[in-house]
């Protein structure tokens, strides 16, 4: 992923798949297109790589703490 949109959310009632629901949610009424990729900090995801619905969530340690780097994976999207 090249372009997405970076996302804070500190709320610590909500859980790491409800923050990227509203993100994708707000991702797809902005841009018109559905994300299928996001990177958080590795200390958001206890067990590695995994999904939030139909999003893939993978760690990156340059993406701060209570941020999520949202967007669409344009590899993915040309292999469908």
């Amino acid at each position: 992923m090249n372009v997405g949109m970076l996302w804070f959310d500190n709320s610590p009632a909500v859980t790491l798949e409800q923050k990227i629901d509203r993100a994708a949610r707000y991702y797809e009424r902005k841009y018109g297109q559905a994300p299928n990729l996001a990177y958080v900090h590795p200390s958001m995801l206890p067990s590695g790589a995994t999904r939030a619905g139909k999003i893939d969530v993978r760690p990156n340690r340059t993406v701060l703490p209570n941020h999520i780097w949202i967007g669409v994976n344009t590899v993915e999207v040309g292999r469908r």
